[in-house]
């Protein structure tokens, strides 16, 4: 049974965390260009689709906390400073994907897709009499916003690889490892 659980929990690990971790990571550098390139529709397109992975796969995610534990306590170790560790630095790392990275990437998104709509509006002749009409109600976003939100994104990173880094040394173990 173990073995099934451990089984489980790392494939859990790489399936769900995985995703999450590349396309959090590709999505600052894809926001900037669409800010930067404010009609071009695969930009913004692709800040969407990142960020419905880092969505999707953050629910999925859940998956491995919970196999986690199961392994866990089935091989006796819920006790061992390693697992305490790696269960708080998983929790960091839940904290800031939730309230942190994603948060952050919506705002980015709604407002490339507010200079979007400003930008259709221009091309279709609705403000062209003046540059505060045609950015009414667009919440202004830029690269302080992308700069902050990879800081956090790495965070998330680099929090997820010290988990992985202990649960693969195990200080303390008896395997050897």
């Amino acid at each position: 049974m173990n073995k099934f659980l451990l089984a489980v929990h790392v494939l859990a690990a790489i399936v769900a965390v995985g995703p999450v971790t590349v396309a959090a990571s590709m999505f600052p550098p894809s926001a900037r260009k669409a800010l930067a390139e404010p009609g071009d529709a695969q930009a913004l397109s692709t800040v969407r689709v990142l960020h419905r992975i880092c969505r999707l796969y953050a629910t999925v995610g859940v998956a491995v906390p919970v196999f986690g534990f199961a392994t866990a306590k089935n091989m006796g170790v819920l006790g061992d400073t390693w697992l305490i560790v790696s269960i708080a630095l998983t929790a960091l790392a839940a904290v800031v994907l939730a309230a942190l990275v994603l948060p952050r990437q919506t705002a980015l998104m709604e407002g490339i897709e507010g200079v979007e709509a400003v930008e259709e509006r221009r091309e279709g002749g609705v403000g062209a009499g003046g540059e505060g009409v045609a950015n009414a109600g667009v919440s202004r976003v830029g690269p302080r916003d992308t700069a902050r939100l990879a800081m956090f994104t790495g965070l998330f990173n680099l929090l997820w690889a010290t988990v992985t880094i202990l649960m693969i040394v195990r200080p303390g173990s008896t395997t050897g490892a």
